[in-house]
């Protein structure tokens, strides 16, 4: 492989550097000095800016929450009264700030407009001091449809309505049902109160919505003219993160750096975000530094400039591919390092990214968490005992499922099946992980799972507790992911799945050969486990656990008790239990409820033959998948 040449080698920048040091080490010292202050102001800065939005959040949730909450006593107050205008007259009397509240639903006639209005309340006193016609909400609803719809769907949204009605004006737009009628009501109300909690000196703080258009803004100009603020690289981050609340330093369109801190709300998806420019918070900095720089003289400024240059083209990016090598140790193998120099570092972050794409890659294709412990040295080579809980699962009338994708989609069949094999495979994957609980393999369309090997909740008792607590996570997963699916639908066709746990002492460590290895666990609980789970079909269930974790984690759970198996190699039977739910939770609470929910007919259990295999083929045309 032929090796990248190097523009600017690290080696001669050193040079440079110590020799400037040891010539001009006072200059060192003053910048030494600068460096420690910097830090000390970055610090009282960072808490000073978060602070600021922390409070500018706390009081915009507040003044959003009070605003909703008023217009629904007043709503709820009119369904009682009758719809009396007093009310609503006494209502705005006491809510000067509020402009209008709507109650509207979808026009199901479709002629007229796309939505009904079934309530209007104007606060006419509101309208009349700002010499606003009563006829400017249409004008701003009218252009507002997609909002409406999302709000109708469920959504909570804060609209900048300043545009229309030419004053500070905001819309709240949230869900509302009335007598089991899908509507949303709607407020228009004044946002002065609310920009003047927004004034903090020199942190700037404006209020956002999902769509990155401004909402309380300093610059009234900016509300006016509906402007966004998509245009702000810090905007965008806070709009993709998934973080409700957040603290960076970040570079402007305009090449400046800010201190920009974000808080999202609960209500509206909206979001407040407060800024500094960095430049303003090191002045104080910057003027001792220039008094030194003045004292020193000519020299220690050059010095200054060749260290400071200098340690930003070393320093900086050390310091990305230091935070990167512990992203990776700590399992993130997917990174986005950009080269920011020519030199040696430069060529090693292309390097450590192209690493990071090869591990990334690497980590879909077995238990990521595995691996990080493997590569730590936390998993040793060998086999260790352990009590463990293993958990087997499979979808059932998974080859007659498939050979109706094969039927209706021809050559395409196999990447369609993928498609939804892996979004179900993904919400399985989900339900373990929540629960501690390690993927072992996947084994076509089943899994199997185990808990209290790789890492344990601390006892056997809790593993097994974790492990039948997945299985009923599966099982929501499942009928939330079946909801609107039927069963002649060969495109996405709902998910019936058999679930089998058994606990019990079970080898586990590394197996393979030096080749190819895997984190896996064997013995006779594992063997019955998947056995217990294919007992679910006869016995009309869909989790069935082992006698042996029905007594580390029964207590837990509501279960009733199946016929025993005979299991090759036991002496006696063994009890099987059929998991109906967690004690004290919504849902059915005896297996002929289970059933009904499912869609599962019960069997006669008389006719059930538990020391049967269950069977995968058909049989002179009789299907006895």
């Amino acid at each position: 492989m032929q090796t990248e040449k190097i523009a600017h080698p690290i080696g001669a920048k050193l040079i440079v550097i110590i020799t400037v040091l040891l010539l001009l080490s006072l200059g060192a010292i003053t910048v030494l000095v600068s460096i420690l202050m910097s830090s000390d102001v970055q610090v009282t800065a960072e808490d000073n800016n978060f602070s600021v939005n922390r409070r500018s959040a706390s009081e915009a949730e507040s003044f959003l929450g009070m605003t909703r909450s008023n217009t629904l006593v007043l709503l709820d107050t009119l369904n009682a009264l009758g719809g009396t205008s007093v009310a609503a007259d006494f209502f705005f009397e006491r809510n000067q700030e509020i402009a209008f509240v709507g109650v509207f639903r979808n026009n199901p006639m479709g002629g007229g407009g796309s939505f009904i209005f079934t309530r209007s309340l104007y606060n006419r006193r509101f309208f009349l001091s700002r010499e606003l016609e009563l006829n400017i909400t249409d004008d701003f609803l009218e252009a507002q449809e997609e909002v409406l719809e999302r709000s109708i769907a469920g959504e909570t949204l804060l609209v900048n309505a300043a545009p229309v009605f030419g004053v500070p004006v905001l819309a709240l737009v949230y869900p509302w049902h009335e007598a089991g009628i899908q509507e949303a009501a709607i407020i228009f109300f004044s946002s002065n109160s609310l920009t003047e909690t927004f004034s903090e000196g020199v942190n700037l703080s404006f209020l956002v919505n999902d769509a990155g258009d401004y909402l309380i803004h300093a610059d009234f100009d900016l509300i006016h003219a509906g402007a966004s603020a998509l245009s702000s690289p810090f905007v965008t981050m806070m709009l993709e993160s998934t973080e409700q609340g957040l603290q960076t330093l970040y570079k402007d369109t305009d090449g400046e750096r800010y201190f920009g801190a974000f808080r999202k709300l609960s209500i509206g998806n909206a979001s407040v975000i407060t800024i500094i420019p960095r430049d303003l918070v090191f002045e104080g900095v910057a003027a001792t530094t220039r008094r030194n720089i003045y004292l020193t003289g000519a020299v220690l400024l050059l010095a200054i400039l060749f260290v400071w240059f200098f340690s930003k083209t070393v320093s900086v990016p050390l310091k990305i591919l230091s935070a990167a090598a512990l992203q990776i140790e700590g399992g993130n193998f997917e990174l986005n390092l950009t080269p920011k120099t020519k030199d040696e570092v430069g060529f090693l972050t292309k390097s450590f990214q192209k690493m990071s794409g090869a591990l990334g890659i690497f980590g879909r294709f077995t238990n990521r968490e595995i691996a990080v412990r493997a590569m730590r040295g936390d998993i040793k080579p060998g086999g260790l005992p352990k009590h463990a809980t293993i958990f087997f699962s499979d979808i059932r009338g998974f080859t007659e499922k498939s050979e109706n994708f094969t039927k209706a989609f021809g050559e395409d069949a196999s990447n369609k099946i993928v498609i939804w094999l892996n979004e179900y495979l993904s919400r399985m994957v989900d339900c373990v992980e929540k629960t501690n609980g390690v993927v072992d393999k996947f084994i076509g369309d089943a899994v199997m799972a185990h808990w209290g090997t790789a890492y344990s909740a601390g006892s056997p008792e809790k593993d097994a507790y974790y492990g039948v607590h997945s299985a009923l996570l599966m099982r929501e997963a499942l009928l939330e992911m079946n909801k609107g699916r039927k069963a002649e639908d060969v495109h996405s066709p709902p998910i019936t799945i058999g679930c089998g746990l058994n606990s019990g002492i079970v080898t586990t460590g590394q197996i393979g050969s030096e080749q190819r290895m895997e984190y896996t666990v064997i013995g006779d609980p594992v063997n019955l486990a998947s056995r217990v789970e294919a007992l679910n079909k006869a016995m009309g269930t869909d989790i069935l656990i082992s006698e042996d974790t029905w007594l580390l984690a029964g207590e837990h759970f509501i279960t009733e008790e199946m016929p025993s198996v005979t299991v090759k190699g036991k002496e006696k039977p063994v009890r099987i239990f059929a998991v109906v739910n967690l004690k004290g939770a919504e849902g059915p609470q005896t297996l002929a409820q289970l059933r009904e929910l499912l869609g599962i007919q019960p069997p006669d259990i008389a006719k059930v033959d538990t020391s049967a295999e269950e069977v995968k083929y058909k049989i002179g045309g009789s299907d006895e998948t």
